[in-house]
């Protein structure tokens, strides 16, 4: 493999020689608009016959559907359990979005525009990324407990970190030393999430852009996947390779007992009351369990600026969902928040921007029927642990 540097735009471009093909590698910033005209400017000079995105199907279609959000319907996302990664997922693109304000330009914006301009010169377009739920997922059942803790820190932070970037910064930050330093202290800080987000990703990427059709390829890629990226290329990486980082681990037995576990130190307590304790503690103790679960979800579903009726759900489903693996607080929360204050048309129009700030995440609908799904959640949890505590004096 031969790899050289095309210095004749403004912006590098790796040049890689495989086996007489030529594969034109453009690292970018995704909310940059010199990116933006790079990336037009190095398809129109190059005229390859393949444009390889770093995008998947969810996302391409997310960034040239504008109105994609008119057609979420929010209480079958509920229903098929996926509220967690829509709500990590959004979390991700309001902070991106937020960075991309800054400039000016929309997040991916350069990954469209490749796209566009590919299919307008009537070149192939490849979608060479990783499906973004698979990665979020293998990222989350890989992590252990206190990696998990680390990565939502870090996604709240997100949520209240004001970024000032301007064009001269993400010059700097497109510089592949300046990245390849911060994912090394990513690394030494997380290195399984690091392991997940960029390094299985890179091999995924390079696999397809090898094997993507035609003898001259343009990879439009981030730059802080450019270094890993042309390193793989100049190695055989096998298709069981591709499937195995492209399946979604199953959970771990411990993480399939946990939501047992709990339940049925619960139900065993009660029954050793029951036939072994005094009445009235075990009376207590059930007051203690309702009491404790329902209030704390409601007070969650109460700072989410949820709807009275699901305040009150919450108050009344907390003390029975904490018994029951299978369903939990949040999602019966959130429907009957969908259900009593559904998302407007508005809402689903504007909540790329509203969700930029803190205060647009209780104004927007759709916003906040996550909110009360996360709160609500989290008081039922908190609920459940201090109750337990409770049970162990009152038996």
């Amino acid at each position: 493999m031969n790899t050289e540097t095309d210095s004749n735009s403004d912006e590098q471009a790796t040049i890689v020689e495989i086996d007489g093909r030529q594969i034109i590698l453009i690292g970018t910033a995704h909310i940059s608009q010199e990116s933006v005209d790079t990336v037009i400017r190095a398809i129109d000079e190059h005229q390859p016959d393949t444009v390889c995105v770093e995008l998947d199907e969810q996302r391409y279609q997310s960034l040239i559907n504008q109105k994609g959000w008119e057609s979420l319907n929010i209480r079958d996302v509920i229903k098929k359990g996926q509220m967690p990664f829509l709500l990590t997922n959004l979390a991700l693109s309001s902070y991106q979005k937020k960075m991309g304000l800054q400039t000016g330009v929309k997040p991916g914006a350069e990954l469209a525009a490749a796209a566009k301009t590919a299919e307008e010169r009537g070149m192939q377009v490849e979608l060479v990324d990783r499906n973004i739920r698979t990665t979020l997922l293998r990222t989350w059942r890989k992590a252990g407990f206190w990696n998990k803790m680390k990565v939502l820190a870090a996604l709240l932070g997100s949520l209240f970190e004001k970024q000032e970037l301007d064009e001269a910064q993400l010059a700097k930050l497109r510089s592949g030393d300046t990245l390849s330093q911060m994912l090394e202290e990513m690394g030494k800080l997380l290195p399984s999430v690091k392991t997940i987000l960029v390094d299985e990703r890179d091999t995924y990427m390079a696999y397809h852009i090898r094997n993507s059709p035609g003898d001259r390829i343009v990879a439009v890629v981030g730059a802080a996947h450019l270094p890993g990226i042309v390193k793989k290329l100049d190695t055989e990486i096998s298709a069981e390779a591709i499937k195995e980082i492209s399946t979604i681990p199953e959970k771990s037995s411990l993480s399939r007992a946990i939501p047992w576990l709990i339940p049925g130190i619960v139900v065993a307590l009660f029954i050793a009351g029951f036939f072994f304790g005094d009445h009235q503690k075990l009376a207590n103790a059930a007051i203690a369990w309702v009491l404790a679960n329902g209030l704390l979800s409601a007070l969650g579903a109460l700072i989410a600026f949820g709807h009275p009726l699901t305040i009150v759900s919450a108050f009344i489903a907390a003390p029975i969902t904490s018994l029951n693996p299978t369903i939990g607080a949040g999602f019966v929360t959130a429907f009957v928040q969908a259900f009593v204050a559904a998302p407007t048309v508005r809402d689903m129009e504007q909540v790329g921007d509203d969700l930029t700030t803190l205060k647009g995440w209780w104004r927007n609908r759709l916003a906040r029927v996550m909110l009360v799904f996360f709160f609500s959640s989290l008081g039922s949890a908190a609920g459940t642990f201090i109750a337990l505590g409770w049970l162990k004096n009152l038996l």
